[in-house]
C-alpha cells in the first residue's frame, strides 16, 4: 500500500490547482497535503508541481502521472459504489448545497425525512446563494435554479417554477394597475440582485430594465415589502403562491408571464453517482414535481 500513499492528495491538487483547496476537498490539513506530495515526489524521484506564492502548476511529468492515476481512483470509487449499492440503506457522508430560501422551503423537508429514514447517513447541507465550486468544496450534489452556466457539471431536471409579477391591493389602489411593459416605468419596482425583470413578449423572452426605491438580495424581504404595499415585485412561485391564493397579492399582466425556469440537481461529471445521491435526487424530483 506504500505505493498508493499520496495519490489522493496528488489528484486533488491537480484538479483544484491549489494545496489549500485540495486540503478542503479531502478534509485534511494543508500541511499534510504538502507532506504527502513531497514524499510522493521523493519516491518517484520526479518533480510533479511547480510551486510559486500565487499558484501551483502541474509539470509535464505530473500531467502524465495524473493521466494514469485518475482512472485508478475512479475505479476505486466505482468499486466502493458497487459495494454500497448492495446495501439497502444509504450511509456515509453526503454533502449538498442549495439556495437559502428555496432550500429552507423545499429542500430541507425532503432532507429531514431522508435523515429519519436512513439514520446511518451523515448529511452536511450548505444553504447559500453563492455559486459553490462542487469539486473544490467536495460537494456531492447542488440544487440550482434557472439557466445553468456550469458546462462541466452533469445536470438532472427536478422540476420547474414560474416568475410572477405581483402587487398588494393597497399598492394598486394607490398607484393603479399596469397593463403594458412600458407602463412599468411609472411604477415602483422592487429589485433583487438584477436590475431587470424577465417577460414573454410576442413569444420571445425579454429582459426589461426596471427601477424602484428598494433593492435587496433576499426574496423573502422583497415579498414582505410587496405585501406591505411598497411596490411591484417579480418573484418565483415558491414565494408568492400562497399570498396569491389568499388575495394578499394580485398577479399582474399574466399575458407577459415568462416561461418556466428549471430546478436542477448538479453533480461533477467525473464523479460516480452513488446510490445515496441517486436516491435523494429521485426523492427531490418527486417532491418538487408535486403540485
Amino acid at each position: 500500500m506504500a505505493n498508493w500513499e499520496g495519490i489522493n492528495e496528488f489528484v486533488a491538487v491537480v484538479e483544484t490547482e491549489s494545496f489549500t483547496a485540495a486540503s478542503k476537498r479531502l478534509g485534511i490539513s494543508t500541511a499534510q497535503v504538502s507532506r504527502q506530495i513531497s514524499t510522493l515526489e521523493q519516491r518517484l524521484a520526479t518533480k510533479l508541481f511547480y510551486r510559486t506564492t500565487r499558484r501551483v502548476t502541474v509539470t509535464d511529468a505530473g500531467q502524465l502521472f495524473y493521466q494514469h492515476t485518475r482512472p485508478l481512483l475512479d475505479g476505486v470509487e466505482e468499486a466502493e459504489s458497487a459495494l454500497n449499492s448492495l446495501q439497502s440503506n444509504p450511509r456515509g457522508k453526503l454533502k449538498l448545497t442549495a439556495p437559502v430560501a428555496f432550500g429552507e422551503q423545499h429542500i430541507t423537508p425532503v432532507i429531514s425525512q431522508y435523515c429519519l429514514e436512513y439514520p446511518d447517513l451523515n448529511v452536511e447541507m450548505m444553504l447559500t446563494n453563492l455559486q459553490v465550486d462542487l469539486v473544490d468544496e467536495g460537494v456531492d450534489l447542488a440544487i440550482r435554479l434557472g439557466q445553468l452556466a456550469d458546462s462541466n457539471m452533469m445536470a438532472k431536471r427536478l422540476g420547474s417554477r414560474t416568475l410572477h409579477l405581483c402587487a398588494a391591493p393597497s399598492y394598486l389602489e394607490r398607484s393603479g394597475e399596469p397593463h403594458s411593459l412600458s407602463e412599468l416605468a411609472n411604477h415602483n419596482c422592487l429589485l433583487g440582485t438584477l436590475d431587470y425583470w424577465r417577460f414573454n413578449n410576442n413569444n420571445r423572452t425579454t429582459q426589461l430594465k426596471v427601477s424602484g426605491s428598494l433593492r435587496c438580495n433576499s426574496g423573502q424581504a422583497l415579498l414582505d415589502m410587496a405585501l406591505a404595499g411598497v411596490g411591484l415585485v417579480q418573484l418565483p412561485s415558491n414565494y408568492v403562491s400562497q399570498p396569491l391564493q389568499t388575495g394578499e397579492l394580485v398577479e399582474l399582466m399574466t399575458q407577459f408571464r415568462p416561461p418556466e425556469e428549471g430546478i436542477w440537481a448538479l453533480y461533477p461529471h467525473n464523479r460516480q453517482l452513488s446510490p445515496k445521491v441517486s436516491l435523494l435526487i429521485d426523492r427531490l424530483k418527486q417532491a418538487l414535481s408535486e403540485p
